[in-house]
């Protein structure tokens, strides 16, 4: 387009508008004949001078049609000055207040904020590690009300941003489906995906402190995660735990063991445990049990969890085990898994010594379940196997945890045990040294002393694992009282 094209046919509305008034007052052209020409109404253009007179009057000829620039280093808003100085004070990072800022909608660049700090005189925070972040002390400024995401475009930034690697595995499993599915509560803001989503960003993120709302609230890719433009508060966690019920949790539980089941991720073994969830506010009403994790009793909930030993998912759980009914979680266990499925591939259970009782384990034999567990050592039974010649056990190499392996001497033979009424499989385990044996007990009379070995063996290997995914795990159940397990990148 030549210079001459540009000023005789105007491309926007407003350049159209500027010639038709000038041509109009300068040349002094009629509103008919200005109007034909450009293509106006005579009414619609009358309608223009009208308008270009009265704007004329009351804001004067700047920024009627040109907008002046501006020149240097825009100036923000004092009340945005206040709160970027507000962080600050609080040990927020230019990266921690550029998140907080875009929670409140407000856009303003890193390297203004930071010319702000320096401005006002703060120094450089030394590197710290994410944990020591996360830490930080409340400040006065509030997260917005969390809402429900619409999906249109925009910008913010974000300390989360890995979280969001987890989506495709919770839709590609069906995980998305089986909470949408649930009996979970939910509201009109705030449907029970999200609700769900909203307390696994929270595990998944590695925040602790729930009291300190503004820390996490202000995190829009926490919320993104979670369909919402932030996290609820940490009061809306604490109602909402109070409006699920054992039956919600139970049927969230074996929808999901069902949707394991039609994926073909489930082995046909599972290791069984208890955990001590501690618990410190009154606790009159509550049972004291054995923390390994502190070496004492204390005062909390008792949980046990069933672990997937192949996949290595946390396919059970149940917060609400006593002392007197503990025995019989096995058989609850049993109930669940084989309850509305007729795919029934579990054929080992295996857990600890104390994890339920001899008659318990003869119900398991009777119902075609194979287990693996250990047997208390008495005295009697360990002065025993010391005064067994060595020419009666058998050498045999089994893994470690440091991918290495060890050998041991082991004894395969059968005994009555009192209490199973009949005779059972004992494997008896020691090494070098001073060791007391180890004796794993099973009803499995066909695999070999090797096979048994190991398979109890995998529990101590992946122990460190299990650990792991029981932090996570209770932590959630003491909040929501609900179990999802994650599939891991």
């Amino acid at each position: 387009m030549n210079p001459n094209d540009y000023f005789k046919t105007p491309n926007t509305i407003a350049q159209k508008q500027y010639e038709a008034l000038r041509m109009y007052f300068v040349e002094d052209k009629t509103a008919l004949e200005v109007a034909h020409a450009f293509g106006y109404t005579h009414r619609g253009f009358t309608t223009i001078v009208t308008e270009f007179t009265k704007q004329l009057k009351v804001k004067g000829p700047k920024g009627l049609f040109f907008k002046e620039l501006s020149r240097g280093r825009k100036k923000i808003e004092d009340s945005i000055e206040d709160m970027i100085i507000e962080l600050r004070k609080s040990y927020y990072s230019v990266e921690d207040i550029k998140v907080a800022l875009d929670s409140k909608g407000i856009s303003v660049a890193e390297k203004t904020i930071y010319n702000v700090i320096k401005t006002h005189g703060f120094a450089r925070l030394p590197r710290r590690q994410k944990l020591v972040k996360k830490s930080l002390e409340p400040t006065n400024i509030k997260a917005n009300k969390a809402a429900s995401l619409d999906f249109t475009p925009e910008h913010f930034s974000s300390s989360s941003v890995g979280l969001l690697c987890l989506l495709p595995y919770i839709k590609d499993y069906g995980i998305s489906d089986v909470i949408q599915a649930s009996d979970f509560p939910q509201t009109s803001q705030i449907s029970r995906l999200s609700s769900i989503l909203a307390f696994v960003a929270l595990k998944a993120s590695n925040v602790r402190r729930y009291s300190a709302d503004d820390l996490w609230c202000m995190d829009r890719g926490l919320g993104l995660f979670a369909g919402l433009n932030v996290l609820p508060k940490a009061a809306w966690f604490s109602s909402y735990s109070h409006n699920v019920t054992p039956a919600m949790n139970l049927k969230f539980l074996r929808a999901l063991h069902n949707k394991w089941l039609s994926l073909g991720i489930l082995g046909d073994t599972v290791n069984m445990d208890f955990t001590t969830i501690p618990y410190w506010g009154e606790s009159d009403h509550l049972e004291n049990n054995w923390s390994g994790k502190r070496t004492k009793a204390l005062a909390s909930m008792l949980a046990v969890l069933a672990q997937d030993a192949d996949s290595g998912i946390i396919d059970y759980g149940n917060t609400n085990v006593l002392h007197k009914n503990e025995s019989a979680v096995v058989l609850e266990f049993l109930d669940f898994y084989r309850e509305d499925n007729s795919q029934n591939d579990l054929k080992y259970l295996v857990f600890d010594s104390k994890f339920t009782n001899y008659k318990n384990l003869g119900q398991l034999d009777n119902d075609g379940i194979k287990f693996i567990t250990i047997r208390r050592r008495g005295k009697n039974i360990v002065e025993r196997l010391n005064n067994l010649p060595k020419s009666q056990w058998k050498t045999i190499r089994v893994e470690r945890a440091s991918n290495k392996s060890m050998t041991i001497s082991v004894l395969d033979e059968k005994v009555f045990l009192k209490g199973y009424d009949k005779e059972i499989r004992m494997v008896s385990i020691t090494g070098h040294g001073k060791i007391k044996p180890a004796t794993i007990i099973t009803n499995d009379f066909d695999i070999t002393t090797e096979q048994i070995v190991r398979k109890y063996a995998r529990r101590w290997l992946v122990e460190k694992t299990v650990s792991e995914q029981i932090e996570f795990f209770i932590s959630t159940m003491f909040h929501l009282r609900w179990s999802l397990k994650l599939i891991s990148i």
